[in-house]
């Protein structure tokens, strides 16, 4: 598959996931629909914000790499985007609960730094 290929495919499945993300906002009632209406909330957020931070990260590395390190930069730009989004969602967890403070957020940071380090000594 090109990289133009699966840049279209993920801003296809972006804008699909930003389309249920906005119907889950104005249709579902978090308190009426209980545990299930958050899980769906967190979920479509989820891969909304996966995609946009992949389209983003891929954006400015393209910008910066040369056109041969493009697709060497595809699993990289997935993964943390997709990190960015575990992040993103558990601040949101954490404000849910009431329980967001600046070192918690801080501490999360922190644990998906972890995991980045992690997963670039591997490679």
């Amino acid at each position: 598959m090109s990289l133009r290929a699966y840049i279209w495919g993920i801003r296809i499945l972006t804008l699909l996931s930003f389309g249920v993300f906005v119907a889950v906002v104005k249709l579902v009632d978090p308190d009426s629909s209980g545990l299930v209406g958050k899980i769906i909330f967190y979920l479509s957020a989820f891969f909304f914000l996966s995609g946009f931070f992949n389209l983003l990260l891929l954006r400015l590395r393209k910008s910066n790499v040369n056109a041969e390190n493009n697709f060497s930069s595809i699993g990289l730009s997935f993964r943390q985007g997709i990190l960015l989004a575990l992040f993103s969602i558990g601040i949101l967890i954490l404000q849910s609960f009431r329980i967001l403070i600046w070192w918690d957020g801080l501490l999360l940071m922190f644990g998906t730094f972890i995991i980045e380090l992690y997963f670039v000594s591997r490679d």
